[in-house]
């Protein structure tokens, strides 16, 4: 061998690698992330956030409601299925209505202000 070359050498071994994630693992990951945040998931979202057909998407969610790691809620507006962490349903649902009140009681207030500010002048 000549002195200016080295010999290969391998870097880690094959079985040190982490094995990547499926879809259903990073989608379950997903919707248990926003869960704990506050958030429920919608179903549509899955798809173009995963870059995968909605009917896959519809497939991963079946699995994951029926071995009882999410539940799922339906939106009262649109009828959209929304996923959340097991037994956290209603804890999500209340913080949605705060924020929703929240919401409204800050646009009634800059509305207030601003005709406030429309008299003065």
């Amino acid at each position: 061998m000549p002195e200016n070359k080295r010999p290969f050498k391998r870097f880690g071994d094959r079985t040190s690698r982490p094995k990547t994630q499926t879809d259903e693992d990073k989608i379950r990951e997903f919707v248990l992330r926003n869960s704990k945040n506050g958030y429920y998931t919608k179903v549509s979202t899955l798809s173009y956030k995963f870059e995968i057909p909605i009917e896959k998407a519809w497939e991963i969610v079946g699995g994951l409601l029926i071995d009882g790691s999410l539940e799922s809620i339906h939106d009262e507006f649109t009828g959209e299925m929304k996923l959340c962490e097991a037994g956290k349903t209603y804890l999500i649902m209340n913080l949605e209505q705060q924020r929703k009140k929240q919401k409204s009681q800050e646009f009634k207030r800059i509305k207030t202000q601003k005709s406030k500010k429309n008299r003065d002048i």
